[in-house]
C-alpha cells in the first residue's frame, strides 16, 4: 500500500520528539509500508537534505534504545521530504496537493501538529485547494479547543470539509498496550466481566500523575491547566473504557457509541456540587528525587500571579444501572511525588468475615506507565498455623515481559491506525463535544471563585483536600492504602 503522510508544523516540538521517533520504529519494526512518503511542512527555508540533517541530530535526544543508527537513518531517510508553507496563502496549498498527486498515492495522510487555533484555518485552505478527496485523512492534535465553544467551532470546520470517517481525533493514550488492554480484560476473558458493576465494586480510581514540572511549556501551560490538559481528554476516555457497555462488535462506532454512552451518563457539575467534590492546586517549591526544584509561579513564562491549575483531583458518578452509587475518583497533577499512570479498581469487602485480623478488601491495579501490567491483590492463607491470619498476596502481570518482541509505542500504533484507515482507537467529535459539555461548569466555577488553587509542595500527592475528599466516602487513595 503506498501513502503520503504530511505533518503541518514540520520543526515543532511534537513532530521530532514524537512522531518522528515513533514513524522510524513501524519503520524499524517493518510495520510501516514500504511505499511511502513523509512530507514536513513550515515557515523555515530548508532543502530536503538539510531536513534530513536536522531531524538526525535531533534524534540524538531520543531514548538510546529507539535512536537510529547511521545505516538507519539513511534508509529511513531516503522517505523524508520538506517543504516551505505558510499556513495561510492558498498558493502553498496548491503546491501541496501538486506534490501529492505527483503519484496519487492509495492514502493520504495530513497531520495537523500545530497550535489548534490553527486548525480551522488549515482545514478551510485544504478545502478550497481540493485537498479532502475520500482517500484522504485528516488527524488533529490535542487539546481540541479551549472550551466547548472553540471545539464546536473547529468541528463544525472540519466537517464542512472532511467527513466523520475522514477525521482522526487522536488521544495518544489510547494508543498505549496497556489501555488497549482494558477492552481485552473486560471482553476477552469472562473473569471479571460479570464483577463489573455495583454489586461488586466500592469505587474506581484513576490518577495520571506527573513528577516532572512545566519546563519551557509555561506559556502554553498557563493558557491550558490541568483539567483541559488532562482530565477532559485522556482521564475521560480512560473512564469511558473502564465503565462502558459491552460493544456490540470491535467496530469503531460500536465502541465509540457505548463511550459516548458514559460521557452522557456522567453526574453533571453545579457551582455548589464543584465546589464540593472538585480540588484544584498548584504546585510550590518541593523536592523531586532528593533534588530541589522551584513552584510553578517560578518557572520560566509563567506570570507570578498566575491562578492555573496544575492538579485537579474530582468526584463524580455514572448514572445508569451498572454503576449507580459508585464512586469514580481522577486525579491528575504536576510534581507529585512519582510518574505514575493507574487505574484502580477496589472491590466491596467480603459480606461476612470468618477469618480473624483485618478484612483487606480485593483490588485490580490496571498500570499505564512506568510499568505497563496488571495487579489482581487478594487474600491468602499461609497455612503454618491452626487460626491462621489472612496475608495480603497479589499477581503480577507484566505486559512487557509476557510480550517482549510485540510492543508498540503509543504514537506507533496510532500513525499505523491512521495510514490503514482504523478508527477504533480514535474520538468522535460527539464525544470530544460531550467531554467539554461536561467540564465546562467546572471552569465556569472557578472563573467565579476567587479563592483560587489550593497551594501543595512538589514531590507531594497534592493539596491535603484531595485525600479529603475520598476520605469522605471512607475510601483513600491507592498509595495511603
Amino acid at each position: 500500500m503506498s501513502f503520503d503522510l504530511v505533518f503541518f508544523g514540520g520543526t515543532g516540538d511534537l513532530t521530532w520528539r514524537k512522531l518522528m521517533p515513533a514513524l522510524f520504529q513501524a519503520f524499524r519494526h517493518g510495520k510501516l509500508p514500504a511505499d511511502g512518503r513523509i512530507l514536513a511542512v513550515a515557515r523555515e527555508t530548508q532543502s530536503d537534505e538539510q531536513y534530513r540533517a536536522w531531524l538526525r541530530e535531533r534524534f540524538q535526544d531520543v531514548d538510546t534504545p529507539k535512536r537510529p543508527t547511521e545505516e538507519e537513518f539513511s534508509r529511513f531517510a531516503e522517505m523524508l521530504f520538506y517543504r516551505r508553507m505558510d499556513l495561510s496563502q492558498p498558493q502553498d496549498y496548491a503546491r501541496l496537493k501538486e506534490w501529492l498527486e505527483e503519484r496519487r498515492a492509495d492514502t493520504a495522510v495530513l497531520y495537523l501538529a500545530t497550535s489548534p487555533h490553527l486548525f480551522p484555518v488549515i482545514c478551510e485552505q485544504l478545502g478550497r485547494a481540493g485537498l479532502n478527496d475520500p482517500h484522504i485523512r485528516v488527524v488533529l492534535e490535542k487539546p481540541l479547543g479551549h472550551d466547548l465553544r472553540s471545539a464546536q467551532e473547529i468541528n463544525r470546520v472540519v466537517r464542512s470539509v472532511f467527513t466523520e470517517q475522514q477525521a482522526f481525533r487522536i488521544d495518544h493514550y489510547l494508543g498505549k498496550p496497556s489501555v488497549q488492554n482494558l477492552m481485552a480484560l473486560r471482553f476477552g476473558n469472562v473473569l471479571f466481566e460479570p464483577l463489573w458493576r455495583r454489586e461488586s465494586i466500592a469505587n474506581i480510581q484513576i490518577t495520571l500523575a506527573e513528577s516532572i514540572g512545566v519546563g519551557t511549556r509555561g506559556d502554553f501551560y498557563d493558557r491550558t491547566g490541568a483539567l483541559r490538559d488532562m482530565i477532559q481528554n485522556h482521564a475521560l476516555q480512560l473512564l469511558t473504557m473502564i465503565a462502558m457497555e459491552p460493544p456490540a462488535s470491535n467496530d469503531a462506532d460500536a465502541i465509540r457509541d457505548e463511550k459516548l454512552k458514559v460521557l452522557r451518563s456522567l453526574k453533571p457539575f453545579t457551582m455548589e456540587s464543584v465546589l464540593r467534590d472538585v480540588v484544584r492546586g498548584q504546585y510550590r517549591a518541593g523536592a523531586i528525587d532528593g533534588k530541589p526544584v522551584p513552584g510553578y509561579l517560578d518557572e520560566q513564562k509563567v506570570p507570578a500571579d498566575s491562578q492555573t491549575e496544575t492538579f485537579v483531583a474530582l468526584r463524580t458518578e455514572v448514572q445508569n444501572w451498572r454503576w449507580a452509587g459508585v464512586p469514580f475518583y481522577l486525579r491528575t497533577g504536576k510534581r507529585l511525588a512519582a510518574r505514575d499512570a493507574q487505574i484502580v479498581v477496589n472491590f466491596r469487602p467480603t459480606p461476612h468475615n470468618i477469618f480473624g485480623g483485618v478484612s483487606q478488601p480485593n483490588k485490580l491495579v490496571i498500570k499505564l506507565q512506568p510499568e505497563d501490567g496488571l495487579e489482581l491483590h487478594l487474600l491468602a492463607a499461609k497455612g503454618a498455623l491452626q487460626h491462621d491470619l489472612l496475608s495480603p498476596v497479589f499477581l503480577d502481570l507484566d505486559f512487557d515481559k509476557a510480550f517482549p518482541t510485540e510492543r508498540v509505542g503509543a504514537y506507533e500504533r496510532l500513525l499505523l491506525d491512521v495510514i490503514a484507515g482504523r478508527l477504533n482507537l480514535f474520538v468522535r467529535s460527539d464525544e470530544q463535544e460531550q467531554a467539554w459539555r461536561w467540564v465546562e461548569p467546572i471552569l465556569e466555577a472557578w472563573s467565579l471563585d476567587t479563592s483560587g488553587p489550593r497551594p501543595y509542595k512538589a514531590g507531594s500527592w497534592g493539596p491535603p483536600a484531595a485525600s479529603a475528599l475520598v476520605a469522605r466516602d471512607g475510601f483513600a487513595w491507592a498509595e495511603e492504602q
